[in-house]
């Protein structure tokens, strides 16, 4: 699996976003923009625990853009199940960011992050800096669910390029040793 300090794949991925049906429409990964990603994996769309992350990155949304900060969501289903299931569920409809749309595995297998026995990715999140090195990953299992508030506290400790103790948030002091 790749991990902190390596280079997020800088490959081109098919991706659904919006109420529209899809059309070809890509998104190039090596290209950053000077922005930060935010990158996260979801098993299966039309599942139970996935909705609830994808609504809860959704509801940060504002708050990873305040960041300079692309939040970009991906499962191992198609654009077109995508589409489906943001027209099924209004609170997923409005989860505007673009959703990967990666049911060749080509994304998942180059992270590293395909379950075995289950053959989808494990919920996977990536944060990957202006210069698309990963700087912090986390995986959980199938089963249990992320908290996308610590994925905005980790990108806000990152962000200050200072030494952050334990459950530091914004706005607290950072760890200064002496001389």
């Amino acid at each position: 699996m790749l991990t902190v300090g390596d280079k997020f794949p800088a490959i081109t991925v098919p991706v659904q976003q919006g109420g529209e049906l899809p059309a070809g429409e890509t998104l190039d990964l090596a290209e950053t923009n000077g922005k930060w990603k935010i990158v996260f994996y979801w098993p299966k769309d039309f599942t139970f625990v996935c909705p609830t992350e994808i609504i809860g990155y959704g509801d940060l949304k504002d708050d990873f853009d305040d960041r300079d900060a692309v939040l970009i969501g991906a499962s191992t289903d198609t654009d077109f199940v995508h589409y489906a299931w943001r027209k099924s569920d209004e609170r997923l409809a409005a989860a505007d960011f673009p959703w990967i749309a990666d049911n060749k595995k080509e994304l998942a297998n180059a992270l590293g992050i395909v379950a075995p026995d289950a053959g989808v990715a494990y919920r996977a999140t990536f944060v990957v800096d202006p210069d698309n090195v990963i700087q912090h990953v986390t995986v959980n299992g199938l089963n249990v669910g992320r908290n996308p508030q610590e994925t905005l506290r980790i990108l806000d400790a990152l962000q200050t390029d200072e030494l952050c103790p334990c459950n530091w948030t914004q706005g607290e002091e950072v760890l200064r040793p002496a001389a």
